[in-house]
């Protein structure tokens, strides 16, 4: 099992919480992961939109009571 950082963006509102996220999931290597908490509505879409068009796996996705957590898998390298 690996190990996933977790990144508290909770109280952030639309578009930080996705774009914090791009920028944090540019810094990890493939295949690391990580957590993403969050309390904004719209992150719900928002996250999972991310996930797909940046290649990225979302392992799991919860609705908590005040928001959603994520669980994302960085994309593998793209082979030349």
């Amino acid at each position: 099992m690996v190990d996933a950082v977790v990144y508290d963006l909770r109280g952030l509102k639309c578009p930080l919480p996705v774009l914090k996220t791009r920028r944090r999931m540019a810094d990890l290597q493939p295949g690391d992961e990580l957590i993403v908490e969050t309390t904004d509505p719209l992150a719900g879409i928002d996250i999972p939109h991310f996930c797909k068009e940046d290649g990225h796996e979302l392992v799991a996705q919860e609705r908590l009571d005040a928001g959603h957590r994520f669980h994302i898998r960085k994309r593998e390298a793209e082979v030349d």
